[in-house]
């Protein structure tokens, strides 16, 4: 007896080749239908005997920008290659930008896995751009202490838009979310108001709500798989689907060290470093032309800042007073103020890095410690440069003509007054002039430089009749 189908198949496949009068094209044909149902029937098995569900778990614990769409993208296409039963975004985030959020949630909706996300752990929120991906997954989850909204627009800049414009912005923001709300089953009111009024709901908020905002509220990850087991999910296409997640193999899904770059430059102090050390690298290789490393360092410093403040409710009054203190102390390391500069240069950096971003978001605020801190290494460079400059500026000149005086040379062609002679020093030959006869061979010293020729000493007295002077 034949106990599996592949093995019949390849069974057959010897009989069909072992058959008298049969082609060699038809046997061919016979190998290649082999081949193909042997490679298609494993997988099938596979697929029919995998009884633990498979779920995909990513961690979004930073601002909303391109990195972190593109991950989120890449997670949700992995789970929908190796057909898993669920992906949850475990969500922790104060916002970010609006199309990087379009983005996520295109991929969100059209995602073949059932997309959960998890705003958790407990005291975690989803701000703003959050809100907007917390409401447009299939299942919306929040853990206790956790809160979600203040999803109102702002400029990327941080500044204030006219009014014209900000109700253009806010309308379309606020039109987005009743629309995502809609399709989910959420409430639409609410979900208004979180862009319109900056309004922000706790979990039990967002759950008693008729209808509600969030489906679940659970306590961690463990709690939420074993919750989500055996429920039915609505997609955004009308299906509906159970979940499977009991004892679920979670596969955790990291950024690339590409993504966690530029996650990290998105720091809000990440980027003030980023912002003054390139400054500073420039001003050196402007200031020491060929020392290359600063001018390199400083160069892709700063396009990683400029590349943060695109991202992040930069201020720019409180930029450019950065830009303008760290101009002062530059100043200070070329000219003598006696401090003036530097003193003002470390007023115009302060007032500048309190006021650098614009949101009352802790996350976008630097404290005391980490101004002090930038200020003082700054102050630090500042002072070493400042110093090595005034020991140049001290040190008698070693290059050129004026580089030649006080050095020591080798009569080469006798010297006499009113008769020019030859010495070799620093490699050279030149022509000498004295005011006393030097024979050949004896050491000399410069002590005048006219044009090409050199006024010596003798290094030792010599007297008026030495051999070889005439």
């Amino acid at each position: 007896m034949r106990s599996s189908g592949q093995r019949v198949t390849v069974v057959l496949g010897a009989a069909a080749m072992t058959t008298p009068g049969v082609s060699l094209s038809t046997r061919l044909v016979a190998i290649g239908m082999v081949l193909w149902w042997g490679g298609r029937l494993p997988d099938a098995q596979i697929e029919g005997s995998r009884d633990r569900p498979v779920v995909h778990v990513a961690q979004v614990d930073s601002l909303i920008h391109p990195a972190s769409a593109e991950f989120i993208t890449q997670t949700l296409d992995a789970a929908d290659a190796e057909s898993a039963d669920l992906v949850i975004l475990v969500l922790r985030t104060p916002g970010g930008l609006v199309d990087s959020t379009r983005d996520i949630n295109t991929a969100i909706i059209g995602s073949r896995t059932p997309v959960v996300v998890f705003v958790g752990p407990s005291g975690a929120r989803a701000a703003s751009a959050g809100f907007l991906i917390t409401i447009a997954a299939d299942i919306a989850v929040m853990a206790p202490g956790t809160h979600i909204g203040a999803a109102h627009p702002v400029a990327g800049t941080g500044q204030p838009m006219d009014d014209t414009m900000a109700e253009k912005v806010a309308s379309d923001v606020a039109a987005y979310a009743r629309s995502l709300a809609a399709q989910r089953g959420r409430n639409v009111e609410l979900a208004e108001k979180a862009v319109t009024d900056s309004q922000s709901f706790t979990e039990a908020e967002a759950l008693s709500a008729m209808p509600p905002l969030i489906d679940l509220v659970v306590d961690d990850l463990d709690a939420l798989l074993e919750t989500l087991d055996g429920r039915s999910v609505t997609r955004w296409d009308g299906t509906v689907e159970v979940l499977r997640t009991a004892g679920a193999r979670v596969e955790n899904r990291e950024m690339s060290w590409r993504q966690r770059l530029l996650s990290a430059v998105a720091h809000p102090q990440v980027a003030v470093l980023l912002f003054s050390l390139g400054t500073l690298g420039l001003t050196i290789e402007l200031w020491s032309p060929g020392a290359i490393l600063p001018g390199v360092v400083g160069g892709l410093s700063l396009l990683l800042a400029f590349f943060a403040f695109q991202i992040l409710p930069v201020n720019y009054v409180g930029l450019l007073l950065v830009l303008f203190g760290l101009v002062l102390l530059v100043l200070e390391m070329i000219t003598t103020s006696f401090g003036a500069l530097a003193a003002g240069g470390a007023v115009s950096m302060v007032l500048g890095l309190v006021m650098l971003f614009d949101s009352p978001a802790p996350e976008f605020q630097l404290g005391w410690v980490f101004i002090l801190s930038i200020l003082a290494a700054l102050a630090a460079v500042v002072m070493l440069l400042a110093r090595l400059g005034v020991r140049a500026q001290l040190q008698a000149p070693m290059t050129g003509t004026a580089g030649m005086l006080d050095e020591t040379g080798e009569v080469i062609e006798a010297i006499a007054p009113g008769v020019l002679g030859r010495i070799a020093t620093h490699g050279e030959i030149w022509s000498a002039a004295a005011d006393q006869p030097i024979a050949r061979g004896m050491r000399v010293r410069v002590v005048e430089i006219d044009g090409m020729t050199l006024t010596v000493l003798p290094e030792m007295p010599v007297g008026p009749t030495l051999e070889g002077v005439q």
